[in-house]
């Protein structure tokens, strides 16, 4: 059984788009790689400058910052763990914040040092991530999921040449995707 199908009857399925803050870039240009940001897309949103931001305001803990960037970008941006975490030891390390461990848990707050940085940044990292953006990615998030789940049922319940017409149509999509970025 091919993985596809194996993923479909088990109800589950990725989206086949990357979201704009994984390494492949997206639609508002946040890749994880310079090599996918020149021109307008360049921009990258700064975990660290977004931490310093967020500490500006009051101590937090590690998942709470991860859990305050993903409302601040309408669910958009949600930094994982493994980049939150090394940015926290990271100024940490700095002398930028200090920890304090209460209850098992890290509570982080700015330093001197690091209020200065802060302050200093300018415009809050997840000012990019405005409603218009935000509803943009949305749409596009919504599309998918209805086309994946129209996919889904063509891949479970219809017949090989129907399955075959469903691929050339994603295959075509794929095109018609790639020469919006052409033009």
């Amino acid at each position: 059984m091919r993985d596809y199908e194996a993923r479909m009857r088990g109800g589950f399925w990725r989206m086949p788009v990357p979201p704009p803050w994984s390494r492949a870039g997206g639609p508002f240009g946040f890749g994880g790689h310079s090599h996918h940001g020149r021109g307008r897309r360049g921009k990258r949103v700064s975990v660290r400058a977004a931490v310093l931001a967020l500490l500006l305001e009051r101590p937090m803990h590690g998942y709470e910052m991860i859990s305050e960037l993903e409302t601040r970008t309408g669910g958009v941006w949600r930094p994982s763990p493994g980049s939150v975490y090394p940015t926290l030891q990271l100024l940490e390390d700095e002398g930028l914040i200090v920890a304090e461990e209460t209850g098992g848990r890290k509570r982080f707050s700015l330093t001197d040092t690091g209020r200065a940085e802060a302050e200093g940044a300018g415009e809050q990292p997840w000012a990019e991530f405005n409603d218009e953006a935000t509803a943009s990615w949305h749409d596009v998030r919504d599309a998918t999921f209805g086309a994946m789940d129209a996919l889904r049922q063509v891949m479970m319940s219809g017949n090989d040449e129907q399955r075959q017409r469903a691929v050339e149509v994603i295959a075509e999509a794929r095109r018609k995707l790639y020469a919006i970025l052409a033009d």
